[in-house]
């Protein structure tokens, strides 16, 4: 099922800083239609971490959280159009349900944790 290239291609951007503000700047670069989920996730971190005085909900926005993309991983994969266009593809089959979806959700899994580990997550 997977659809790999023969050699690495270059990516759009190179890995940015693990911030708010270099995240927001790579995924405005990259993929403009989700600064405003962006900015509304990093709105509710913030607002989270003064509450609670806390950092937790700001590591969250660059972690993982129920309901949340993982900024670092989504940039990671979005800065690989390959490899963004493939995630969709597959997510497209597993929401399709017109097959067994376990290969697909297989290779989604190799897909983030290759970016997980281009993040150093």
């Amino acid at each position: 099922m997977s659809a790999q290239t023969d050699g690495p291609i270059e990516p759009l951007i190179p890995m940015p800083e693990l911030t708010p503000d270099a995240l927001r700047a790579a995924v405005a670069r990259i993929a403009p239609s989700r600064i405003p989920a962006l900015t509304q996730h990093l709105f509710e971190a913030t607002t989270n971490a003064q509450q609670t005085q806390s950092l937790a909900p700001l590591r969250a926005f660059v972690l993982p959280q129920r309901g949340y993309p993982q900024w670092a991983v989504f940039v990671s994969i979005q800065r690989h159009p390959e490899r963004a266009a493939r995630l969709r593809e597959l997510e497209r089959i597993v929401d399709a349900g017109e097959q067994d979806p376990a290969a697909a959700i297989t290779e989604i899994q190799a897909i983030r944790e290759t970016a997980e580990a281009e993040t150093g997550l």
